[in-house]
């Protein structure tokens, strides 16, 4: 029975559109920024879906959510899998929503089938993977593997000012299970690639073998406001163009370390502002990328070197500040062995990748083994409203999660 088993694609995408009008965008895609009221409206349908499956919900103290479903022997450590239905603020209809309601048509399947595993099966939904709204990402699924104290997750805040805890409490997720501490035998994650790799090798799974390595950093530059009009050039001590200098300088180390270097500047924030106003005070954040830890070491001192040569060379004040590492994770082997093994098994095309972003995966891979199933979105685009993927390769992904799983939680036979 277990290898004629399969999942409805249909059910699957019904389930991604019906989750996709909650915070829906004018161009097609999703905003449901962590802990906001269309957050709470998606995580109050996944629990509704979740209860008519059967299964009970426990809710911990981050709002991380879980739902079983329950093995012969509800002793036995769980087999988990899940991913985030927070957004980026123009976010696509699959990033994180994809893994957990691919979780969700696993539950789903296993009842059409009337499979009893052996091991229990639980989805989970990680509370503000995408870090948009509260840094860092990720930040529930490292309070739940002990990679942050719980005080530090609820204390994080938005620009505003307004807390996790304080969020948590107002839509209700304020949960009262300890963080942590869950006996899991394996953790699995689905995602659509994020990438292009998989549609240019034309590949419908990627079986992830590691994840790059990361490094988020929030700089300052500060100098000195003045008037525009009168202030002679050498005389000033212009904050943005000295970051200027030192997002160049971002771009150049990416290049330096390519194929395999990412480095961003995604944010900016020049002030006061002011079109006749030299501007005084400048913050940028930093995001470096590389399956090295080595090269991501070079890459950080590099950038070190170069931004306080600048602020002392120019007399700017500087604040440098690391706010998230994240060391390359090689995920289990036998996860990604029953991996790859429900790709060939289900007759998809398949390669082996690295995963270029990181995914609550990463931390849960610090206290259970753990894989991951990647699928192809569009063009690889994704974190844009125009975020696409096929309802075929969709339920591939998770044809392949379903007999990943099972591998692990094993099947009662009569």
């Amino acid at each position: 029975m277990k290898q004629n088993m399969t999942v409805r694609g249909d059910r699957l995408w019904d389930s991604l559109m019906d989750m996709a009008k909650i915070g829906a965008t004018e161009k097609g895609g999703s905003c449901r920024l962590a802990l906001t009221d269309e957050d709470k409206e998606g995580r109050d349908l996944f629990i509704k879906w979740c209860e008519e499956a059967g299964c009970s919900i426990k809710i911990d103290k981050m709002g991380n959510i879980f739902a079983r479903r329950e093995g012969k022997n509800p002793d036995l450590p769980a087999v988990m899998t899940g991913s985030h239905l927070d957004t980026q603020p123009t976010g696509g209809k699959f990033d994180g929503v994809y893994g957990v309601l691919a979780g969700l048509e696993v539950l789903r399947a296993l009842n059409d089938y009337e499979i009893t595993t052996e091991h229990p099966v639980e989805v989970a939904v990680w509370t503000n993977e995408e870090g948009s709204r509260f840094a860092p990402s990720m930040v529930s699924s490292a309070v739940f593997a002990g990679a942050y104290e719980l005080e530090y997750g609820l204390s994080r805040a938005d620009v505003n000012g307004v807390t996790m805890g304080e969020e948590l409490k107002r839509i209700g997720y304020d949960g009262p299970e300890e963080v942590g501490g869950r006996d899991l035998k394996a953790f699995f994650e689905a995602h659509i690639e994020q990438g292009p790799k998989l549609e240019f090798q034309e590949k419908t799974i990627g079986v992830v073998t590691d994840v790059n390595g990361l490094r988020w950093y929030e700089i300052t530059v500060r100098g000195q406001e003045a008037h525009a009009g009168p202030t002679p050039m050498n005389r000033r001590k212009d904050a943005l163009v000295a970051a200027s200098k030192m997002v160049q300088e971002v771009n150049r180390i990416g290049f330096e370390n390519d194929p395999d270097a990412c480095a961003t500047v995604g944010m900016l924030d020049c002030r006061p502002n002011s079109r006749n106003t030299i501007p005084g005070e400048v913050f940028f954040t930093v995001d470096f990328r590389h399956p090295s830890d080595e090269v991501l070491t070079k890459m950080d001192g590099q950038l070190r070197e170069f931004c306080e040569q600048v602020a002392r060379e120019g007399g700017f004040e500087l604040e440098f500040e690391q706010i998230m590492y994240t060391a390359p994770i090689k995920f289990d082997e036998a996860c990604v062995d029953a991996v790859r093994k429900g790709a060939i098994e289900a007759g998809y095309s398949h390669m082996d990748i690295v995963s270029g972003a990181g995914h609550d995966a990463c931390y849960l891979s610090r206290v259970a083994p753990t894989g991951m199933v990647f699928v192809p979105c569009e063009n690889g685009i994704s974190h844009n409203e125009e975020e696409a993927a096929t309802p075929e390769d969709l339920a591939a992904g998770c044809h392949v999660l379903l007999h990943a799983m099972l591998d692990q939680a094993g099947v009662v036979t009569n």
